[in-house]
């Protein structure tokens, strides 16, 4: 049994494909508790563009917010069926090693995510937040594929 299972989400509908797996392996007993987690970028390079008049403090509010709402929603849906879910939103540099440092930091079981599934030369230049957290992470990590999220 998985105690402490985290499932990061970046706001897409692919992204929320895990939580139908999560929900899966909730219900058959495998999984205890989950976290529904968010590693928010806060990109300053927009004071380049707008000099010192662009008020960073806001947007990072305005993104953790948001962030925040999304994730509660989705808490909310998953509690009312009975699944014991908390929510985490972090600022962090980049998805990938948000993910891992969080969930290394917490001490959780699994990590339960969605992967595009890009190939070749897409996957190389666009880079795989996905691949990124497998080869990182030092808890198992379980990769739902574009095809399997239509369930």
């Amino acid at each position: 049994m998985y105690k402490k299972v985290l499932v990061p989400l970046d706001g897409s509908k692919l992204a929320e494909c895990a939580v139908d797996h999560v929900r899966a392996l909730v219900k058959e007993g495998s999984v205890k508790g989950v976290i529904l987690f968010a590693a928010v970028r806060v990109d300053t390079s927009w004071v380049e563009l707008y000099g010192q008049n662009f008020n960073v403090e806001a947007m990072r509010k305005a993104l953790l917010d948001s962030a925040k709402r999304y994730l509660t929603d989705l808490q909310d849906r998953l509690s009312g069926e009975g699944i014991k879910v908390k929510t985490e939103v972090l600022e962090a540099d980049g998805a990938a090693g948000g993910i891992t440092d969080f969930a290394r930091e917490k001490g959780c079981d699994l990590i339960v995510m969605a992967t595009h599934g890009y190939t070749g030369m897409k996957k190389l230049m666009l880079g795989s937040v996905a691949l990124s957290v497998l080869h990182h992470s030092q808890m198992p990590v379980l990769l739902i594929r574009p095809a399997s999220c239509r369930l």
